[in-house]
């Protein structure tokens, strides 16, 4: 199997560990962070929806105008936007890009952030339905040789078409996150990637075995499996876990002022539960996996890292490699700083643990 590896463009210098300082959608940060993970030899470059935040379709497109390799990672939610113009706007930026766009469906967990941007449905289970059928509608506009119709319950479509489709021969990549029942049976129906974030061996072994199985009983083959940390790395290993130590005193004392905040409630959306749920298990899990981070802020997005040596981190990415797990989203608490360093070792230092684990297996089946 072949790894790739994801990495992520903010629209501004922050993070847990540190408040914006520039404008929200600081412009020349963008181009540096994203010529920043072209030179690093990251595959492909996530970028965020919020319903508050800048519109990450239009901040894709600039992505692309200023790289030429890096292939544009687009989250969307299903809901805002009709599915067949939805389907023409990526199919037309897979032109623009040459086959440079994928796409990250996010159905939303936080029912109080959906309704900011006009959400009536506020049942998680019949959210993940729409998606589905949003996903329908999509597939049909980018395959469909002649017109077609769709009667759902949330879209009803009288002779959708697209004379355009997408320029990769293969589709656009369909992402697809989420750790409740409802996102994985979404996920078996229409998934290319399914997307975790860091947990432990166990659990990804679990949750990979649910999504497969889901995939089976639509006569669907598995899809390929994400899983995204935030690797902090240093020379030693002690210095990499003081490391993790003094970004989580630095984020304790900038709680304020980046809203990074864990509230008394809880979080609404399954997969910071999970994380949560691990950390009450313990700050060190599996000798690498660090909850630190998550456990301070409600594990708001993906929150976990890997401490150690790059080999050492890079081993244990081996290890979730040897589970099914081939594409890896890696970014840290200092996004550009730590992006240049995941290029100078980690990144180089995986790959070749996984051509030489391709190497050993064909042999060992000669």
């Amino acid at each position: 199997m072949a790894i790739e590896f994801i990495g992520f463009i903010g629209n501004n210098a922050s993070s847990e560990t540190t408040p914006r300082t520039g404008p929200l959608l600081d412009v020349t940060y963008i181009e540096t962070l994203a010529k920043a993970h072209e030179n690093a030899g990251f595959d492909r470059a996530l970028l965020a929806f919020h319903s508050t935040l800048p519109d990450c379709l239009q901040v894709g497109q600039h992505v692309a105008s200023v790289t030429g390799r890096l292939n544009v990672f687009i989250a969307q939610r299903p809901g805002f936007t009709a599915p067949t113009l939805f389907a023409r706007q990526f199919a037309t930026l897979d032109h623009l890009t040459k086959g440079r766009i994928s796409l990250n469906v996010i159905t939303g967990g936080d029912s109080s952030e959906l309704a900011q941007d006009g959400n009536t449905i506020h049942d998680k289970d019949e959210r993940y339905a729409r998606t589905s059928e949003f996903l329908d509608i999509v597939r049909a506009e980018w395959t469909s040789a002649k017109p077609f119709d769709y009667d759902g319950k949330y879209y009803q479509v009288k002779g959708g078409f697209s004379q355009l489709k997408p320029y990769q021969p293969n589709g656009i990549p369909v992402f697809i996150a989420g750790a409740s029942d409802a996102a994985i049976e979404v996920a078996g129906k229409h998934a290319d990637v399914f997307a975790l974030w860091g947990e432990t061996y166990d659990e990804v072994r679990n949750v990979i075995a649910r999504v497969r199985a889901a995939c089976a009983k639509n006569g669907r083959a598995a899809p390929r499996f994400s899983l995204s940390f935030r690797p902090i790395l240093a020379d030693t290993e002690e210095a990499a876990w003081a490391k993790a130590d003094a970004l989580l005193e630095r984020a304790k004392a900038v709680q304020n002022q980046t809203g990074y905040i864990r509230k008394p409630a809880g979080p609404p959306n399954e997969g910071s539960k999970r994380l949560l749920a691990l950390a009450a298990q313990g700050e060190r899990l599996d000798q690498r996996l660090w909850t630190g981070m998550a456990n301070l802020t409600g594990a708001r997005g993906n929150s976990t890292s890997l401490v150690g040596t790059p080999q050492q981190v890079a081993e244990s990415l081996l290890g979730y490699y040897d589970l099914g797990v081939e594409i890896f989203l890696i970014r840290g608490f200092d996004p550009l700083i730590d992006c240049i360093e995941y290029g100078r070792e980690l990144i180089p230092l995986t790959r070749r643990l996984v051509a030489e684990r391709i190497k050993a297996r064909g042999v060992a089946a000669e």
